[in-house]
């Protein structure tokens, strides 16, 4: 395990209320938290590792600004075709005895990721992927797997394509605190943009997403630089802490700090569910957070 730090993050918006009445109320117990999945899409550039973040209407328990993904579907669990390391594997590196939830989860995360951004992990084979998911015929496909209306695994059975579990990594798990209205238990993977495709925004949900340089994020936290760039009312003005759940602010600042995107990928990463506690810091409500260093030895800054 790697040595964890104390970290404190500032409560974001959307929290307030449900802390406020978590407090007022005594604590009760938590609402069941709904699994779901999310991916951290990577590329590199010459001034560091990027990244592809998305705006979420609404209140989601993935932050406002968030790496595409969302709560795992029934549809999950459809038969579908599977190339690369197989379920079982999948539940060993998560840590789980549940092989049927690791595999939903996998599903999942390539499913997400598909219709929030149209990259597609899936190929006729283990030496090639679909090319060209940025046409007309495939943003059809996507919104009519957002709306339900067809199942991620009969798009690809039609075309005959199977999911390529060997283009995706795990990375961390981490809990929505025990305060909050909405919960989700998320496992966050990481992937590179497969050959001859490029993220779009989904036509009937997209509002604003785009690749982002790690380390000009991490380096403007305290601005509002991002906010006022995604323009929304619930964004503009905004740091990055009350933009984003302490999860993807960390996973952010470890992006930043990464020699590329190998490097990022390769590093051995043990199975550990991260999760935020609500604690008054000087009359404040902040959000704590156990995790590990970014830097050994370096000085964890108190947000």
């Amino acid at each position: 395990m790697p040595h964890l730090a104390r970290r404190l993050f500032v409560l974001p918006p959307d929290l307030e209320g449900a802390a406020h009445s978590w407090l007022e109320h005594g604590e009760r117990t938590p609402r069941a938290p709904r699994f779901a999945s999310s991916v951290v899409l990577l590329r590199d550039s010459p001034t560091g590792l990027e990244t592809w973040l998305g705006y979420r209407p609404g209140e989601s328990p993935l932050g406002v600004v968030a790496f595409p993904g969302g709560s795992l579907d029934a549809s999950d669990d459809d038969p579908v075709g599977w190339l690369g390391p197989p379920p079982q594997h999948w539940a060993e590196q998560m840590g789980t005895d549940d092989v049927g939830l690791a595999r939903r989860h996998v599903v999942g995360a390539v499913r997400e990721l598909f219709e929030e951004t149209g990259v597609l992990l899936a190929g006729p084979d283990l030496s090639s992927t679909v090319e060209a998911t940025s046409t007309a015929e495939w943003m059809k496909a996507r919104e009519a797997v957002a709306v339900q209306e067809k199942s991620f695994t009969e798009i690809l059975a039609k075309r005959g394509l199977s999911i390529r579990t060997d283009l995706l990594k795990p990375l961390v798990n981490w809990l929505s605190p025990d305060f909050a209205h909405r919960r989700f238990n998320t496992r966050y993977f990481a992937a590179t943009v497969p050959m001859n495709q490029q993220p779009t925004l989904l036509e009937s949900k997209g509002v604003w997403g785009q690749w982002v340089c790690a380390t000009k994020v991490v380096a403007e936290r305290d601005t509002t630089a991002l906010g006022d760039e995604v323009g929304q009312e619930n964004t503009v003005g905004l740091t990055l802490g009350q933009l984003m759940v302490p999860g993807s602010e960390i996973m952010l600042e470890k992006m930043a700090k990464a020699n590329g995107c190998i490097a990022y990928l390769s590093y051995k990463r043990t199975p550990h569910v991260y999760q935020p506690r609500l604690v008054d810091e000087n009359g404040a409500l902040m959000l704590e957070v156990e995790a590990a260093k970014t830097v050994a030895g370096e000085p964890q800054r108190e947000r």
